[in-house]
C-alpha cells in the first residue's frame, strides 16, 4: 500500500508539472528516464527490521526478501544495521512475465521431472506456493512426488 502511495505521489507531482508547463512540451525529467518505474526506492532500517519486514511492506510476499538481498548484494542477509540505507528493486521489471506450459486447471497429473516448486511456478507463478499444493494434498514428504500422481491445485 505505501509503494502505491509513492507511485501515485510521483505521478501526480509529474501531472502537475506537465500541466504548468506552458510551452506543451514534456519535461526534462520524463525524458531521462525510461519510466517512473526505475526510480531507484532506497529504504534507511529502522530499528527492528529485517529483510522479512521489508519485503512484507513493500511487496506484500516475505519470501522476495532474497530480492532485496541481491540488489545490494548483502554477503549476510541476515545482518543489516539500523540506518543501513538499502536499495529497494523495482520487481515489475524483474518478476517472470512469461512461463512455459502454464498449468490452469484444478489438477495437474505429475510427469519425469516435475517439483513441487516447478508445478507451484506454472500454476501460480510464484514458486513458493508449493506448501499450498502440499498441504491440500496432505503430502507427509513434499519433495517425494512420483510421476502419474494427481496432484490438487487449490484456486
Amino acid at each position: 500500500m505505501v509503494l502505491g502511495a509513492i507511485v501515485l505521489l510521483v505521478v501526480g507531482s509529474l501531472t502537475i508539472k506537465y500541466l504548468k508547463n506552458d510551452s506543451g512540451r514534456i519535461p526534462e525529467e520524463l525524458l531521462n528516464n525510461n519510466s517512473i518505474e526505475s526510480v531507484s526506492k532506497k529504504h534507511t532500517v529502522a530499528k527492528g527490521e529485517n529483510l522479512w519486514v521489508l519485503a512484507e511492506n513493500y511487496y506484500g510476499d516475505g519470501f522476495k526478501w532474497t530480492e532485496i538481498a541481491t540488489e545490494n548484494k548483502l554477503e549476510n542477509a541476515s545482518i543489516i544495521e539500523e540506518g543501513q540505507e538499502l536499495i529497494i528493486p523495482n520487481l515489475e521489471t524483474t518478476e517472470l512475465t512469461e512461463v512455459d506450459n502454464v498449468i490452469t486447471s484444478a489438477t495437474y497429473e505429475v510427469v519425469e521431472g516435475d517439483s513441487l516448486w516447478d508445478i507451484a511456478v506454472r500454476a501460480y507463478g510464484d514458486g513458493y506456493k508449493w506448501t499450498e499444493i502440499a498441504k491440500e494434498n496432505s503430502l507427509s514428504h513434499p519433495s517425494l512426488i512420483h510421476v502419474g500422481n494427481v496432484l490438487i491445485l487449490p484456486r
